[in-house]
């Protein structure tokens, strides 16, 4: 037996933390992978009916708010449901959910079937986005909670890009459905790693009374237990009406009006991601492009918003995430209202990918800002809201944009359209009030006590 030491805490922790986010920006990137990949896919519809059924610019554009729909509903009752069994749970029931969901739409053949399998799909999805920033919050040191969350949620465009990247490659050989296997493999990769190396939240345990296992997991990963866990467990405030968890603290005073305020926030970015990610590619077929030239478009444009939201989340832990987020706005709208210009190919590659910072790399930004805004006990929640109605935005990013072809506008206008939105962004988190209430329990380390051995055979569970 040996004593716990404060730098082996600090090495555990180390090692914990690394592990978590490692493994949720994996989820993430399946994630992203599983929503884009029909972008890279949908001229195929478009042009042989043999594969689905005739697919319009209208029904495409319906297909792919499907999944979005369901990422909505998905990320709502997640986060009643994360809050109250764990994120742990729901995390690795949306891995299994939305592998074999992939699998299934995969072996579809008409555009009903495979609207179903990506409604069915997309609820865990949006299970996963939820949860996701509530435990990578929750784990992440102070001053470096917006880094964390901006890795984590740089997974969505990395699996954009990694979709884009697979369709140019092996479209052709392996076709739509093979592209659509692909992200089913998470049921035999990521899942059983993540059963064995994904801890619950130590705060989410504390904040549900749960203080024994949020001791036991706390000697394990070296994580603080939450100092207040007695007031918090009983949830000693109604009379300020701040201390209820889930849904029910989110839309009381103080967390009302910036709930609904950022709510539409990320239903503005989440519109411009999905316009831009679902018909991109077909914009550029339009433009005079080949086929894998305007999907280079799309890796160009996912590659620039991980590279911005890692940049922009280093200046965010250091002077705050909403001006961030507004001048990441303001850039999208910028960079989409110079995709009208007549410029050399390299410069237009140069400003899809600013493009990517301001709309991909944006809503990566808005999921740290949220994550970080809330304390513990309507984190889950938080998240969800953002991650949940946001998604009305984004089930509107693929009607929009099949909206404003089959209207046969020019591509002008169409951008000038999502430039628009972009400065909408922009005025609604410049209205996003100034936090007030406390957002993070206090901690304190573990006192010096027998250790329980660190290297465990079994996995980490509640």
């Amino acid at each position: 037996m040996t004593l716990t030491t404060a730098s082996g805490l600090d090495a555990r922790r180390r090692r914990t933390v690394a592990w978590v986010v490692g493994l949720a920006t994996i989820g993430l990137i399946f994630d992203g992978y599983d929503l884009v990949v029909y972008g890279t896919v949908v001229s195929t519809f478009l042009r042989n009916p043999d594969e689905i059924g005739t697919v319009t610019p209208a029904v495409a554009g319906a297909l792919g708010s499907y999944a979005l729909i369901g990422v909505l509903v998905g990320a709502l009752l997640a986060g009643s449901v994360g809050d109250i069994i764990g994120r742990r749970k729901v995390m690795l029931a949306s891995y299994a959910w939305f592998s074999v969901g992939m699998g299934l739409t995969a072996l579809t053949a008409s555009t009903t079937l495979f609207g179903l399998m990506r409604f069915l799909t997309g609820l865990a999805i949006g299970a996963l986005v939820a949860t996701t920033g509530a435990i990578v919050s929750e784990y992440a040191p102070a001053g470096r909670k917006n880094q964390a969350n901006a890795i984590t949620y740089s997974g969505v465009p990395l699996g954009s890009l990694l979709a884009a990247l697979l369709a140019i490659l092996l479209l052709g050989v392996i076709g739509w459905r093979g592209m659509f296997w692909i992200g089913a493999l998470p049921l035999v990769t990521l899942l059983p790693l993540a059963y064995f190396k994904m801890p619950e939240s130590v705060a989410w345990l504390a904040a549900r009374g749960r203080l024994e296992e949020a001791r036991a997991i706390a000697e394990r990963t070296g994580v603080p237990v939450p100092e207040e866990v007695p007031a918090v467990a009983a949830q000693a405030a109604p009379a300020a009406g701040t201390g209820r968890a889930g849904f029910a603290g989110l839309f009381r005073p103080p967390y009302l009006l910036p709930t609904l305020v950022l709510g539409l926030v990320s239903a503005t970015g989440l519109l411009l991601v999905y316009s831009l990610n679902t018909w991109l590619p077909e914009l550029m077929l339009r433009a005079g492009f080949n086929a894998k030239g305007s999907l280079s478009f799309l890796l160009v444009l996912n590659g620039g918003a991980v590279l911005g939201a890692l940049a922009g989340s280093r200046v965010a832990d250091r002077f705050g995430p909403k001006p961030v987020v507004a001048a990441a706005f303001l850039i999208g709208a910028v960079s989409i209202a110079l995709l009208t210009l007549n410029v050399p190919l390299g410069v237009l590659l140069l400003i899809v990918a600013i493009v990517g910072l301001g709309t991909s790399g944006t809503q990566t930004l808005i999921y740290g800002f949220v994550a970080n805004y809330y304390r513990t006990n309507v984190r889950g929640a938080g998240v969800a809201w953002c991650a949940g109605f946001g998604r009305l935005g984004g089930v509107g990013g693929p009607l929009l944009g099949g909206f404003l072809l089959a209207a046969g506008l020019a591509l002008n206008s169409i951008f000038y359209i999502l430039a628009v939105l972009g400065v909408l962004g922009l005025v609604l988190t410049l209205l996003v009030p100034v936090a007030r209430a406390p957002r993070e329990l206090r901690t304190t380390r573990i006192e010096p006590t027998p250790l329980v051995p660190a290297a465990t055979t079994g996995p980490t569970t509640t």
